[in-house]
C-alpha cells in the first residue's frame, strides 16, 4: 500500500477476478429481499468494479455476494459509468479472505 500524495488515499493492488456476484438490496429494517446478478470484473482489499446490465438501477448501499463464497460483504456505489459500477467496501477485506476468493478461480 502507498499513499497517492495528491490526495493522500491509500491505494491497493487490484485482481482481475470475472466471477459472477449478486448484489443484494438493502431493505426496511436491513431485510434483503431483491437480488440482482452482476459479474465482478476486479477487486482489492477496499473495493470492486462490477459489470451490471445498464438498465438495472442500482442502490447506493448495498450487499456484495460473491459466487461461492456465502458471506455478505457491505458495499457502497463511488461511481457508475453505462454498465461498470464501481464500490467501495464499507469495511476493508481481510488479506487472507481475498486470497481465498482469488483462490476460487483456479480450482477445479
Amino acid at each position: 500500500m502507498h499513499l497517492d500524495s495528491e490526495n493522500a488515499e491509500p491505494t491497493y493492488q487490484e485482481f482481475s477476478l470475472d466471477r459472477p456476484g449478486k448484489i443484494i438490496f438493502v431493505g426496511h429494517h436491513l431485510s434483503t429481499g431483491t437480488q440482482v446478478k452482476c459479474l465482478i470484473r476486479t477487486i482489492t482489499l477496499a473495493g470492486a468494479v462490477l459489470e451490471v446490465n445498464p438498465s438495472v438501477e442500482v442502490p447506493n448501499h448495498f450487499f456484495l455476494e460473491i459466487l461461492g463464497i456465502h458471506d455478505e460483504l457491505g458495499a457502497t456505489v463511488v461511481k457508475r459509468e453505462a454498465e461498470l459500477v464501481t464500490i467501495s467496501f464499507n469495511m476493508l477485506i481481510n488479506a487472507e479472505f481475498l486470497h481465498h476468493v482469488l483462490r476460487l478461480n483456479f480450482e477445479v
